[in-house]
């Protein structure tokens, strides 16, 4: 989209969110209904985690992204997964204290905790990425290819925008 396809879209919003009294329509307000889909998404990805696996949302989290690496410390958990520094630990608790996952201090820096799966954790993940990504499907169901194609472009460019 060049200038002018911005300007309209910027307009666009604009007419959309306010009010004849200067107000703010919460329920055309752009950031809060960007807030309000991605809770439900969440709630609904929650339901293939929480229920057959009994994971709370931030030890899910946690989970996707120890299952991507071998180790992490722990200070890099948090902008990888948008949790604040106590979710995290709280996540790597409750996964530790279910054999999900284990942790050791940093060999040059002891204040430092490195996360890492167990082997019940690896095979708890591998078990689980595949109802997560059939929900991703079924979610993505309601969008044409094109439409799933457009979405992610304006999710990278909203990101890269607030970067």
């Amino acid at each position: 989209m060049g200038r002018s396809g911005e300007a309209r879209g910027r307009q666009a919003t604009e007419r959309a969110t306010a009010q004849d009294d200067g107000g703010l329509d919460l329920q055309r307000y752009f950031p809060y209904r960007l807030a309000r889909l991605a809770e439900q998404v969440s709630l609904a990805v929650a339901e293939v985690y929480a229920e057959r696996f009994a994971l709370t949302r931030q030890e899910w989290r946690v989970l996707a992204i120890l299952g991507a690496r071998a180790e992490i410390a722990t200070k890099e958990i948090g902008p990888l997964t948008t949790l604040d520094k106590m979710q995290v630990s709280r996540a790597v608790q409750g996964l530790e204290s279910r054999g999900i996952a284990s942790r050791k201090h940093h060999p040059d820096d002891r204040r430092e905790l490195i996360v890492s799966l167990t082997p019940a954790g690896r095979a708890l993940y591998r078990k689980i990425v595949p109802f997560a990504l059939a929900r991703e499907t079924e979610l993505l169901a309601a969008l044409t290819a094109e439409e799933v194609r457009v979405l992610d472009r304006v999710m990278h460019k909203l990101s890269a925008a607030l970067s």
